[in-house]
């Protein structure tokens, strides 16, 4: 006897006794209504409960802002990007990252403004946004064509 015919023979068996076995719940149900639906009621309810208690969780899980020092050593890395020609906005003040506008072409073409990820930076000085603490961090470039050339950037960006 070949595998494939052991194969079909143990599928034809498996549906005869699933088929039994369905045919004799549904029996069941004529013969003992109480005893019908309360095994629905067993295998449901578990089921019910584990899909209502996910997420109770209150904090949301994702990059963290790491603990940077004055002085320090660190590269610009966006968690935000997969994209490695992405890059991290050098702005001149603190908190107006969401509101630049930079559809126009000299704004996209500025030199020392989109900085390279990996770029390494040293940490001046940190402030405060939205009652959280070290929320915009404000770097100093220290290698490349634009060396010496600071700028505001979300703390989330330095790593």
């Amino acid at each position: 006897m070949s595998n494939e015919e052991n194969v079909k023979k143990s599928v034809e068996s498996a549906k005869t006794i699933v088929s039994n076995q369905v045919a004799a719940f549904m029996g069941l149900k004529e013969k003992n209504p109480k005893a019908f639906y309360g095994i629905l009621v067993a295998l449901i309810l578990p089921i019910l409960i584990l899909m209502m208690s996910g997420g109770e969780s209150n904090s949301v899980s994702g990059p963290s802002i790491k603990e940077l020092a004055v002085g320090q050593k660190y590269v610009l890395k966006s968690p935000n990007t997969v994209d490695p020609s992405g890059t991290v906005r050098l702005v001149p003040v603190p908190g107006t990252l969401a509101a630049y506008d930079d559809s126009e072409e000299a704004d996209r073409n500025a030199p020392c403004q989109h900085m390279t990820q990996g770029t390494p930076v040293e940490v001046m000085e940190f402030s405060d946004f939205s009652g959280k603490r070290k929320m915009f961090v404000k770097v100093k470039v220290v290698d490349g064509e634009c060396k010496d050339k600071d700028g505001w950037v979300l703390a989330i960006d330095v790593q």
